[in-house]
């Protein structure tokens, strides 16, 4: 009987340990256990960071230093800006002396062997012959083809301006003007082409005419 009794006993006390061990927390003693955590960790933490100065202090200089980064990067776009201006002008005015170079050095001596050789219209033998002369690196004149390769004369002279046109003109001669009739020559005042058209008339820049002049040339009108 007494056996049966210890038994209980040790029973009924097992029992109450694990009641006190499974106790339940309310809603405010879990509020309260958290926010004891809460204020422990963050002690913990400001003890660490606490040589760094106030929180909200490096916040703002957080902030303060993003504005000033931002700032520079819009500053460095206004300065890549200038520097692109700059560059500009720069090109601008290269362009500038590497075109009046061609016009004294290309356009200019065109110009002037066009009319020496009696052509009807300089500028526009010049006009026709510009593509076909260039500047090279060293500020040389040469006289190109159309692929671009420069020209030679049959003695492996470079050609030069001067026969650049020379040529031109000898290959068509409707744009050279007519020879001026002398006592040994018969007078072609007042002539006329096969149709009828006055040779004093014609304009050879215009393609129909030129032919016009072409044939009256090959019949001895002119």
């Amino acid at each position: 009987m007494s056996d049966t009794i210890m038994e209980n006993a040790e029973t009924e006390t097992a029992t109450n340990n694990t009641q006190e061990t499974s106790k339940t927390y309310t809603q405010e003693e879990f509020d309260r256990h958290m926010a004891g955590m809460k204020n422990s960790l963050a002690k913990k933490y400001e003890r660490q960071f606490a040589d760094l100065g106030d929180v909200d202090e490096l916040r703002a200089l957080k902030v303060e230093a993003e504005q000033r980064k931002t700032q520079e990067q819009i500053k460095r776009g206004e300065f890549e800006k200038t520097l692109g201006e700059l560059a500009e002008k720069k090109n601008n005015e290269i362009a500038k002396r590497d075109n009046i170079i061609k016009d004294y050095r290309v356009n200019t001596p065109l110009l002037d062997a066009a009319a020496r050789y009696k052509a009807v219209a300089p500028d526009q033998v010049k006009s026709l012959l510009a593509s076909n002369v260039r500047l090279n690196d060293s500020g040389d004149v040469e006289v190109i083809d159309a692929e671009g390769n420069v020209r030679y004369t049959e003695d492996g002279v470079a050609l030069g301006v001067d026969s650049l046109v020379q040529d031109f003109l000898k290959s068509n001669p409707h744009f050279v003007q007519p020879t001026p009739a002398t006592t040994h020559t018969q007078s072609n005042t007042g002539a006329k082409s096969s149709n009828g058209v006055s040779l004093e008339d014609l304009d050879l820049t215009n393609p129909e005419h030129r032919k016009i002049y072409k044939d009256a040339r090959n019949k001895g009108l002119l």
